[in-house]
């Protein structure tokens, strides 16, 4: 940890030293939240979000705030390692070929519905908690095993270990959006209704609001989604590498979100631990922190810090918005690095550099921060990248 802030109500513990004054705002908001419980802990990447910073983590003490999960519930990262001990050349552009061909990205969706067995099951919703994920259902088996945009991505790398891996980001499309944007919207009359005074964008349900449980299945759905979305795209990124390298095995499946909230223990109370962008890191537990798509990515274990919530960084963290990276980034000199690199990158045009490395922290200062968090498994090294 790098420093305490201690003039709110709780302490704000920080694992980073340049938070960005709009997110250093936010972060003492949540600080003050009649419910915040304990601590806030901001991660090593964080940085401005909607009502709270992105890399925060809120333990709450019976209140759910769906801002506190953000737009893209059960967004977050896979990874899985071939047996392939590298690959380049043509095999590489063939394998990124097929996977463009398999697996939809940006606004794009499947032409044809997928197998109902490609998603979760429906939640049971005899008390009528799920209004949402049921009217959407239907719509998201289209949109299962597709990428999206932003930062969203598909990799192949390169790992310390001799192994080529994937490792995959993506979200639960916009089912998750819907759910997010409805009970932000009821949270927002709730709150306004009883009179608390706390930011708008961190409105919330208590415990005692049928609202409360509403929102959590809904989530939790959404959850269940995300993962389900990432296992099919990389059922067929597998597919891809098969078709080009012949018999491939894969093995070590980690799966890893990164907005969501969880009931947990800490500090010997039962609390609902909020984590946007950010990842959960318990003891012995692996997950991933990518990097950008010209810097190292990493498989992590946790270390279990109490003071993190258990958490770490789901990341490196942008360095500058989108529009000021589109702006100020110099479109060649960012190809010129990830070529200088040899990897098979995605910043063709400037609408593109909103990804271009330079949008984004230092991964390994972001790595350096929180050695206290999570401990390097394996380096991954980007070869080849496919961006929403």
């Amino acid at each position: 940890m790098k420093r305490v802030i201690s003039t709110e109500k709780i302490p704000v513990y920080l694992w980073l030293d340049d938070l960005e004054d709009g997110a250093l705002l936010q972060a003492l908001d949540l600080a003050n939240l009649p419910f915040a419980f304990h601590h806030i802990a901001i991660m090593p990447d964080s940085h401005l979000g909607f009502g709270m910073p992105i890399g925060g983590v809120l333990a709450a003490r019976q209140a759910v705030v769906p801002n506190a999960v953000g737009v893209d519930i059960g967004c977050g990262m896979c990874s899985l390692r071939t047996d392939l001990r590298g690959t380049g050349g043509e095999d590489l552009k063939k394998m990124m070929g097929l996977i463009r061909r398999l697996v939809p990205v940006g606004f794009q969706h499947h032409g044809e519905v997928q197998p109902e067995s490609c998603m979760p099951a429906l939640p049971d919703d005899s008390e009528r908690l799920t209004p949402v994920s049921l009217r959407e259902f239907e719509r998201a088996r289209r949109q299962v095993g597709t990428l999206g945009g932003g930062n969203h991505f598909i990799e192949l790398q390169q790992g310390s270990d001799g192994f080529v891996w994937i490792m995959i980001h993506s979200g639960s499309r916009n089912i998750g959006l819907q759910v997010a944007e409805h009970y932000h919207r009821l949270a927002v009359e709730r709150t306004t209704a009883r009179g608390d005074e706390v930011p708008k964008d961190l409105s919330f349900f208590g415990d005692d609001d049928p609202l409360f449980r509403a929102y959590l299945a809904e989530m939790r759905f959404c959850i269940e989604f995300a993962l389900a979305n990432r296992r099919l795209m990389m059922q067929r990124v597998q597919e891809a590498v098969c078709e080009v390298a012949g018999d491939v095995g894969f093995s070590g499946f980690i799966n890893k979100p990164h907005n969501f909230a969880d009931t947990e223990m800490h500090y010997g109370e039962e609390v609902l631990v909020h984590r946007k962008g950010a990842t959960r890191a318990r003891l012995g537990e692996l997950g991933m922190i990518p990097g950008s798509q010209g810097s190292p990515s990493y498989i992590v274990r946790g270390k279990g810090n109490p003071l993190s919530f258990e958490s770490c960084s789901h990341g490196a963290g942008r360095l500058m918005s989108r529009n000021a990276a589109r702006k100020k980034l110099d479109l060649k000199a960012e190809q010129q690095k990830l070529e200088k690199m040899g990897v098979l990158h995605a910043v063709r045009g400037r609408r593109d550099l909103d990804e271009a490395p330079s949008s984004y922290k230092n991964i390994r200062q972001v790595m350096a921060n929180q050695q206290d968090l999570v401990e390097i498994v394996t380096e991954l090294k980007p070869l080849a990248v496919i961006k929403g």
